[in-house]
């Protein structure tokens, strides 16, 4: 720790922190327009000048490290002046016109700043030079008239997504943000997580849904998890007056680091399905809207007629765990249905449980680890089109020099960025994990690749597979010279045989296993048992709790045989336009609940948004129905942990 003194304030912090952020936990402001918390510091603006004893001229607080016994002064007329001509030139430099710019007014960091220094008006007037605005994205737009060019955004692209989509071309006043060679945004490389729009400090990127409908100081913020995938990213719900007004990511969350992906973005606030806000009995034909008392027992009475073998039920994992418990005590422990599954079907997690209970231990690693590997083997995980952010992860790590092994039999984007790309032909994966591990015996871990010729165990299998052996050569040496290497794997693509070849290979290079689950709450269904294949044979009766998850194709045709369904859903589909009861309940930002993602945290969703008053949650259906039935259920969610072994260590 090292000692300094800022503005007569005595500070003690960590050696190799910064004067900005020294400043900051002593609680001393310092304008700055292109520091920000989450990004590296970049020293471009020059609004964050100081006075520091012993030297010459000011000096930009948020690049120079802090150093023992350093004196810093953040405000005096030489400090001030510096400061307005700084603003003054930025200002000048584009067409800043406040009163129309969808930040103004306690948003925009330019204009706070200008307004902390006491500015009024423009001292130096602008060309004005109209300059063009970009508007061909989906979710956001680029207007160049209001950019600083403080670089956020391009930073923000590459250290925390690893895109590196946005950059600059030309010199002085002539410089622009662009995309890729200067592409139009939406016929781009974007990726469209939205993190330029997120850390921009003017009106320059703005939000197609958000904009102009509410200030961060007239909105409500709600911290909850979102429901997109198994990752389990942190965010931070903007509401106003009951209207979701905008998503950020949560920068204090653990999991994700306020890194979000367009499915936890911009997917909610462009979602514009019909609402269900009344239950719906069929009635000659059709669906009618009835009382919650008679759609109640419209469905109690058609379940009671299919109890038992006849009764197949089916819940979305995005639902919380309180309302799975509740699904499963009901439909599994009560109604003794044997056909109680989930909407992931255990395609991911099943085989997973399964190994977990033949180890007798949980076998995966957590996300945190992604930060530290020095290698990634990625075998059948599209990072690039789901559990997106677990695939940012690795994409900005590039710069810290990881190497990426990707194998996968079909075409993966990932493998265009992988230092070794193995594609196996179709069903060889086996044969080409017993290739590697041989390569692995083979180099040993000191060795330098291709050393010798490779013995007739790796040759085999690289016939065998169609992957050169020098391939394989080469991801064993990756694999077993690297730090922490870490083995991301979708267990859909596995069988027995692939997943006992995984762990083989994890324990021989001493890297770590960390798998994709599916849904948000998979984990938690899957500790529930409600991961078998849905298979109807016989059923009459189904009952969907699908929730505001959107039905697939599949799970319509697997029902519209049988004599009797429910659903109980948000919004109108497919699904329940062939129901004979439809029940409506909340969505995603109106339950609070709990959700175990991909490396087993257990974490707290909370409600962002009211319901319609005809609309109930998942634990009140479930349990008005129960008492319509003659029984008594109760959440038992908090043992879900202990129910069954789990491939991760379940923890909150």
């Amino acid at each position: 720790m090292i000692t300094l003194t800022i503005d007569g304030q005595k500070i003690e912090v960590p050696e190799g922190t910064t004067v900005l952020n020294a400043a900051r936990k002593a609680g001393i402001h310092i304008p700055t327009l292109c520091d920000h918390p989450h990004l590296k510091p970049y020293g471009g603006c020059r609004l964050c000048m100081v006075e520091i004893e012993g030297f010459r001229t000011l000096q930009a607080s948020c690049t120079i490290p802090a150093s023992n016994n350093m004196v810093v002064r953040t405000t005096s007329d030489q400090i001030r002046k510096a400061r307005k001509f700084v603003l003054t030139l930025i200002f000048s430099e584009r067409n800043h016109f406040c009163p129309y710019c969808q930040v103004s007014g306690s948003d925009c960091e330019l204009q706070n700043a200008a307004y902390g220094e006491g500015m009024t008006h423009w001292p130096l007037q602008p060309n004005w030079q109209p300059y063009p605005m970009d508007a061909s994205h989906p979710y956001f737009i680029l207007e160049h008239n209001r950019c600083i060019l403080c670089r956020r955004c391009i930073r923000a692209c590459s250290e925390l997504v690893g895109a590196n989509t946005l950059g600059v071309e030309e010199r002085g006043a002539k410089t622009f943000v662009i995309a890729d060679l200067n592409v139009p945004l939406g016929e781009s490389s974007c990726v469209s997580c939205g993190m330029c729009v997120q850390v921009c400090p003017t009106g320059a990127l703005i939000d197609r849904r958000s904009a102009y409908r509410g200030q961060n100081t007239t909105v409500d913020h709600h911290q909850t998890v979102c429901v997109g995938c198994s990752v389990g990213c942190g965010l931070d719900i903007l509401t106003r007056d009951q209207q979701l007004i905008r998503i950020d990511g949560n920068w204090d969350a653990k999991v994700n680091g306020g890194v979000t992906c367009k499915v936890g973005r911009f997917y909610p606030a462009f979602d514009d399905r019909e609402r269900i806000k009344t239950p719906l009995v069929r009635k000659n034909g059709t669906l009618q809207p009835v009382s919650w008392e008679e759609a109640l027992n419209a469905a109690a009475e058609k379940i009671k007629t299919a109890s038992g073998d006849g009764l197949a039920a089916l819940a979305s994992t995005r639902l919380p765990l309180e309302s799975l418990a509740l699904f499963r005590q009901l439909f599994a422990d009560r109604l003794r249905s044997e056909m109680v599954t989930s909407t992931e079907e255990g395609s991911r997690t099943a085989i997973l449980s399964k190994w977990a209970e033949k180890l007798g231990k949980a076998f995966e690693g957590n996300i945190d680890q992604v930060h530290e590997a020095g290698a990634f083997f990625i075998m059948g995980a599209d990072l690039i089109n789901e559990h997106e952010v677990l695939g940012f992860f690795i994409r900005r790590r590039f710069p810290e020099g990881i190497k990426l092994i990707v194998v996968d039999e079909d075409q993966n984007q990932l493998g265009d960025l992988a230092h070794c790309a193995l594609t196996p032909q179709k069903k060889s994966l086996a044969v080409l994990l017993k290739g590697l591990i041989a390569a692995v015996a083979k180099l040993g871990q000191n060795r330098i690749p291709f050393e010798g010729q490779p013995d007739e165990e790796v040759q085999k299998a690289s016939s065998a597979c169609g992957v050169a052996s020098d391939l394989l050569l080469e991801a064993a040496f990756q694999l077993t010279n690297s730090e922490k290497p870490i083995i991301i794997y979708d267990p859909a693509m596995t069988n027995d045989e692939m997943m006992s070849l995984l762990i083989t290979l994890s324990q021989t290079t001493g890297a770590t296993m960390i798998s994709i689950k599916g849904g948000a709450n998979a984990m938690g269904a899957a500790q529930l048992g409600m991961d078998k294949s849905f298979k109807l044979n016989g059923h009459q009766v189904a009952y969907i709790a699908i929730g505001d998850e959107e039905p697939k194709e599949k799970l319509i045709q697997q029902i519209e045989n049988c004599s009797g369904i429910i659903v109980q859903a948000s919004y109108y589909s497919r699904l329940t336009a062939m129901a004979d009861v439809v029940l409506p309940v909340v969505n995603w930002l109106e339950q609070d609940g709990h959700f175990i993602n991909l490396d087993g945290r257990l974490q707290t969703a909370t409600k962002a948004l009211q319901p319609p008053e005809t609309v109930w949650t998942n634990e009140a259906v479930l349990t008005a129905l129960a008492e319509k039935l003659g029984m008594i259920i109760e959440s038992d969610w908090e043992s879900v942990a202990t129910q069954r072994p789990s491939p991760v260590s379940i923890a909150a």
